[in-house]
């Protein structure tokens, strides 16, 4: 559980693991950026949960990122349903995934950012 703690505060060195291990083993650039970022994706989740509760002084942010992850995938739903006439599950979820990868990275350096600014505000 430590281990796990330590890449959620730090999501940046389970991306570089898995990224090198990942071209160590395929030899294949794309792939072993797709595998890093779909797996640093459940350390930024927490990662920035946590941040956001520490925040805003909550204990909401868990949930708020999955309220957020659950109504992308229902608009990404509709938007295939309407277009193609059917739901591809895997698509739509990987969609998401990576979505939630980039947005889940901006929210980590902006609330690290905010945290530290707010940290350094309060010791002056």
């Amino acid at each position: 559980m430590g281990f796990f703690i330590v890449l959620s505060i730090l999501p940046f060195f389970p991306f570089l693991i898995v990224y090198w291990a990942m071209y160590g083993w395929k030899k294949d650039k794309r792939a072993s950026l797709r595998t890093a970022m779909d797996v640093t994706t459940v350390f930024l989740i927490f990662s920035v949960s946590a941040l956001f509760n520490l925040t805003f002084d909550s204990n909401f942010g868990f949930y708020l990122t999955m309220i957020l992850i659950l109504i992308a995938l229902g608009l990404i739903g509709g938007a295939q349903n309407r277009l193609k006439g059917k739901v591809d599950g895997g698509r739509m979820f990987r969609a998401v995934w990576r979505m939630a990868f980039v947005m889940m990275t901006f929210g980590y350096v902006l609330f690290t950012i905010f945290g530290l600014f707010r940290y350094l505000m309060k010791q002056m």
